[in-house]
Parts: C-alpha cells; structure tokens; sequence
C-alpha cells in the first residue's frame, strides 16, 4: 500500500484534534475549564467541617454555577473551616442573609457549596460573610451515631 503525503497529513490532523478534545474533556471533567478570573466578588462562610470540598469546587445556587471556591483555610481562634467563595459579578444582587451548605454532587461524591437565598432588601458585597451554613455530612460520624444510639437501647 502506497502511502500519500495528504493521507499523512489527514491522520496527523485526526489525531490533534482527538488529543486537543482528550484535554478539553479532562479540563472540563477536573473543574479546571473554567477560568474565573479577577472579576466579581469574594464572600467568606464558616463550617464546622469542610469535608472532601477543595479549592475551584463550584458553587451554585439553583443549579447554576455562579462561581467557584477560591481557598478554604482554618481559623485558630473559632476552630472553625473558612472557605471564601467567588461570586461572579452577574450576580451581585445576592441577599445577605442567603444561606451555603456543602451538598454531594453524583456518584462519586464531588462536594460543591449550594447557595440558598434569603428574604433581606440587602445584597451581599466584597468580605461579606454568610451566617447561616450547613456543613458536609461525613457518613462515618451519621454510621457511628446510629450504632451508638442501637447499643444504648440494648442495654
């Protein structure tokens, strides 16, 4: 079989295009597609437990993505997870007194910060920090609660 320079360059072609669409699906896959950029605003809540949420997690409110964790840091005085969060500046018309919780998306457990909004005329700003938040649920500590409650009862 005789092989042409433009078969060559066909098959070349091919696989660019399927390598260049394995690094979309995995920049897309690993919430790395999206560049949140210096635009927007950043607003900090407080958890008892940040629990498998990492840097670039999404947060969405309604189902929609309006922005992505930007750190999660401890706090020594309150012992507490900070986790600042940045919002996309479309939505800058966020009551103050919405609510986060850490919600588990799919099968294989990615955490994302669910945001439910409030009832308050007053929008949320840069440094706003939400007061109301629910932290991951850690499904040993739900297990280990519900044995020790069984064995109280047997005794």
């Amino acid at each position: 079989m005789q092989h042409s320079k433009t078969l060559d360059t066909i098959v070349g072609l091919f696989v660019a295009i399927a390598i260049a669409a394995l690094f979309f699906l995995a920049m897309q896959v690993s919430n790395l597609g999206s560049f949140v950029g210096e635009e927007g605003y950043v607003i900090k809540a407080r958890f008892e437990n940040s629990g498998g949420l990492k840097v670039r997690s999404p947060v969405s409110m309604a189902g929609v993505t309006i922005g992505r964790v930007s750190a999660i840091y401890f706090d020594t005085e309150t012992f507490e997870s900070v986790v600042e969060m940045r919002i996309e500046s479309q939505y800058d018309m966020l009551p103050d007194d919405t609510s986060a919780s850490i919600l588990t998306a799919g099968l294989l457990g990615e955490k994302y910060l669910g945001l439910e909004a409030g009832g308050s005329p007053d929008y949320l700003a840069e440094g706003s920090e939400l007061d109301i938040t629910q932290s991951a649920l850690i499904l040993e500590e739900i297990i280990g609660k519900f044995l020790f409650s069984k064995a109280e009862e047997g005794e």
